[in-house]
């Protein structure tokens, strides 16, 4: 486990599901959430995890649709670290997941989101097959992408451990823990620390809270020496009551604020990755990722 003093911030802008009738401040076009990308990095955002819509606003995983947002973002901000999703919420598949791990140049993504397992929301089921996750992994290391290791179960740490041990996952490892979505683990203390604990050596961390349980879950992170993911994909609300609507900017503003409270610094992109193990910006990767034979 790697505790470092400076916080990395993931802000996760628009998601899946989300919709501008939910909250008006939801980035939806590739100017918006270049936009947003750059206000939240201007706030203390290292990393943007991006999700792309379609022209009717619907989720999509086309790479030549994924290729303007990430085009519009690095022309915004250029050393941000950019994460791309492969989430199973929508589409269970690989070939349609996968699409964005094809990308290449200055559009390929430094990190994309891995999903460990299937698991329920309170109204849909994500679906991640073992294989579909094996594949998944398979090809990040091809592509030099390093995986966001997604967490929704303390068993899901469990399988990253196994893919471990079988050399599908190889360092460096950089894990989310996203606690309080009903059917995934709880958002405790307890639970948090439980999945610290149990993760394998020389992994770096960070959590996130669903919904009400965000800042409550960010919070126990920044004390804890983790790391934070927050954004308009996991919570549309600035409180637990859903009486003040968010934005991106203002939830990464107030995670920055509490960690200089507290005495952490905030991690520019640069120490961000050699944080987290990734090369430095524009440089080649020198691990030489390959999946296994």
């Amino acid at each position: 486990m790697n505790d470092s003093k400076a916080l990395i911030i993931n802000a996760a802008l628009t998601g899946n599901v989300p919709r501008k009738s939910d909250n008006p401040a939801v980035p939806v076009t590739p100017e918006e959430i270049a936009a947003d990308a750059r206000r939240c990095y201007e706030a203390g955002a290292a990393i943007v995890h991006l999700h792309v819509r379609d022209d009717q606003g619907r989720a999509t995983w086309r790479k030549d649709v994924f290729a303007v947002p990430i085009s519009k973002v690095r022309e915004a901000c250029p050393d941000v670290i950019v994460c791309a999703t492969t989430s199973g919420r929508v589409d269970p598949e690989y070939e349609t997941r996968s699409q964005v791990l094809e990308l290449d140049g200055d559009l390929r993504p430094e990190m994309a989101s891995l999903a460990l397992g299937s698991f329920n929301f309170p109204q849909q089921a994500s679906i991640s097959q073992p294989e579909t996750i094996r594949r998944l992994a398979e090809r990040m290391l091809e592509r030099g992408i390093v995986p966001e290791l997604e967490v929704f179960d303390l068993g899901m740490l469990d399988y990253a451990k196994y893919l471990i041990s079988k050399q599908l996952l190889r360092p460096p490892f950089y894990f989310n823990f996203l606690l309080g979505s009903l059917g995934t683990f709880a958002a405790t203390p307890f639970n948090l620390a439980t999945l610290v604990m149990s993760l394998p050596d020389g992994a770096v961390w960070s959590a996130a809270g669903m919904g009400r349980f965000q800042f409550q879950v960010n919070s126990m992170a920044v004390a804890m020496g983790g790391n934070v993911r927050t954004g308009l994909e996991d919570s549309l609300f600035m409180d637990a009551a859903k009486t003040r609507p968010a934005s991106n900017p203002a939830l990464v503003q107030r995670l920055a604020e509490l960690a200089r409270s507290v005495g952490r610094d905030i991690s520019s992109p640069a120490q961000a990755r050699q944080i987290i193990g990734l090369p430095p910006l524009g440089a080649n990767d020198p691990r030489g990722r390959r999946a296994p034979e």
